[in-house]
């Protein structure tokens, strides 16, 4: 989303003097962001809602410590992902606590349309799933690259890598994902 350098800060300011109407059009600004980095972080569609409402309470509880409010996209990236992993971790000790280590059921994607969205459903539907079976490492700037359109500089600093090692995993996942589709998808 693009917007002029002022008008971020003062939605930001105005959320944390506790301005409902500013806090709402936070939500519906950065919410595909919170989501994204979820699914960049878990590979799962099935917890995707429920650990973005976590991490809207998270963001609403430390909203007033956020000094830089032209950073509110990678401050809001950071909360999700740290939210994410924290979920994801207590779900593979339950898991292994339950002696189950099985993945939850995904959601059916096709419900009786046409042959045409029909085909284009399982299509995404196998990219989806090759996007999933990245390992997190390639995965996540995978979706901040191609899903939320951050600049590789982005990606590095929320990630804590070099733009370099940015580069590095997009290619390979880049060639992960040809390589998982190659014999699935013929274009």
């Amino acid at each position: 989303m693009t917007v002029d350098g002022d008008w971020l800060p003062r939605l930001v300011q105005q959320a944390q003097r506790g301005d409902r109407v500013a806090a709402d059009r936070l939500v519906a600004d950065h919410n595909n962001c919170v989501r994204s980095a979820v699914y960049a972080v878990t590979g799962r569609v099935d917890v995707v809602d429920d650990i973005a409402q976590q991490v809207w309470t998270r963001v609403w509880e430390r909203l007033g410590t956020l000094r830089e409010p032209s950073r509110l996209r990678s401050w809001l990236y950071t909360i999700a992902r740290n939210t994410a992993l924290d979920v994801s971790i207590a779900g593979r000790q339950l898991a292994a606590r339950e002696g189950s280590l099985e993945a939850a059921p995904q959601p059916a994607t096709n419900r009786g349309v046409p042959d045409q969205t029909a085909a284009s459903g399982e299509v995404r539907r196998m990219l989806l799933q090759a996007v999933q079976s990245l390992p997190a490492t390639y995965r996540e700037p995978f979706v901040l690259r191609h899903l939320e359109e951050w600049s590789y500089a982005e990606i590095a600093d929320v990630l804590g890598l070099t733009v370099e090692n940015v580069e590095t995993r997009l290619v390979r996942a880049r060639r992960m994902l040809r390589e998982t589709l190659a014999d699935k998808v013929k274009i």
